[in-house]
């Protein structure tokens, strides 16, 4: 097993705390995790807590944006806050997608807090035949 340590999160930690939460024009990132499966490209976003009409996605030709924003809970008049760890506010991401990416078909699904975009990959990136002619024989090789 891989064990990876960070000896800034700490530091990381409380300079957000320091900073407070998101806002709109200064949102704070949140986490993902981006990988290949079969003909897609996978993108999972970490939004714990956040209600999915609070989601907001984009694509501008090849710029894909997530923004989310996590908002207080209602709570009653008589209920003292003795906690708050939580981070409210506005999250971002950003990512140029590659042009071999379909962007026309991106499937966003909201389960468990993670957001999942599909994007599948664009049939002209895909590896193909190309058949040459050698005199009146045809042989395929691949390209």
């Amino acid at each position: 097993m891989l064990m990876r340590t960070d000896p800034f999160r700490e530091l990381d930690r409380l300079a957000q705390q320091l900073m407070g939460p998101g806002t709109w024009s200064r949102p704070a990132a949140m986490a993902m995790d981006a990988y290949r499966e079969g003909d897609e490209y996978v993108v999972a976003f970490d939004l714990p807590g956040v209600r999915p009409d609070a989601i907001d996605i984009d694509v501008e030709r090849n710029m894909l944006t997530v923004k989310a924003e996590r908002r207080p809970v209602a709570k009653a008049d008589d209920v003292q806050m003795e906690l708050s760890e939580r981070p409210l506010g506005v999250f971002s991401r950003q990512i140029v997608l590659a042009d071999t990416l379909d962007t026309e078909h991106i499937k966003a699904d909201y389960d468990a807090g993670v957001l999942t975009l599909r994007i599948p990959i664009a049939e002209r990136a895909k590896p193909r035949k190309i058949s040459i002619d050698v005199g009146s024989d045809r042989k395929e090789i691949s390209g």
